[in-house]
């Protein structure tokens, strides 16, 4: 078969990467050199890393994190009480594996939501589905879907995620209505995926934010029993990372 035709066929069959690789680097290589199980294995090798990007793009573009964040570039600031080996053995996932949560405080600024993206970012390199939420823009969106009937099919979305990242909790008050969908949330992940949660208020205070108490008891304990705690201290980070970049320049 002519190199044209195989061309032709990998397209239509959708093999993205056999056909980058055949169509440049490899065919313009003496592939005499290799015997036909070798260059098969090197057309499949490379198709196979080709749709591993391809997922994890996909994955990535789907979470909608608020910032394009990596735990490469954390910093570790003697202020900040950042645990490096905690943020590494984070960057396994094995929290996610074991379904557990991970509650972020810290003050306005400190980079509490940039740690949670850094976080979900390395779920998705790792192949894992994550969806990234400000909680009052949620509870506020899943509240108009109950009236347009497609509030159980978000629930099963969410339910689906093997990490759930929700920012802000505590910034505004929740409703009465917005308590049930939360609980609901927590509920259905309870034991079953991990969930992150970032806040400015201390864990001690989040019974504050939901005037229910029977509801607070059973969204708190779900959310804070076995979770790890990370409490972000220090300046803003505006101020941090300017200082990091001009010692570099």
């Amino acid at each position: 078969m002519e190199r044209k035709q195989l061309l032709e066929k990998m397209k239509l069959l959708k093999l993205w990467g056999m056909y980058r690789s055949f169509q440049g680097d490899l065919y313009q290589s003496e592939t005499d050199r290799y015997t036909p199980d070798e260059l098969l294995g090197m057309l499949l090798e490379n198709e196979w890393d080709d749709r591993q990007a391809r997922k994890i793009q996909r994955l990535i573009t789907s979470a909608k994190f608020r910032y394009m964040a990596s735990v490469e570039e954390l910093i570790y600031d003697e202020q900040r009480e950042l645990d490096k080996n905690q943020m590494m053995r984070f960057a396994e996932c094995e929290y996610i594996t074991k379904r557990q949560n991970i509650l972020i405080t810290g003050s306005t600024g400190v980079g509490k939501s940039y740690l949670a993206c850094a976080l979900g970012h390395q779920a998705c390199l790792k192949g894992y589905r994550v969806s990234f939420f400000n909680l009052a823009k949620l509870l506020a969106r899943l509240k108009m879907m109950k009236a347009d009937g497609s509030y159980l099919k978000e629930i099963s979305r969410l339910e689906r995620q093997d990490l759930l990242i929700l920012d802000d909790y505590g910034l505004q008050p929740i409703d009465n209505q917005s308590q049930l969908i939360f609980l609901e949330i927590i509920e259905d992940r309870y034991d079953r995926k991990a969930t992150i949660l970032t806040s400015q208020l201390p864990v001690s205070s989040w019974y504050e934010v939901i005037d229910e108490k029977t509801i607070a008891d059973a969204i708190l304990d779900r959310l804070v029993h076995g979770a790890y705690r990370v409490n972000i201290k220090g300046e803003s980070m505006r101020k941090t990372r300017k200082r990091v970049n001009q010692n570099n320049n």
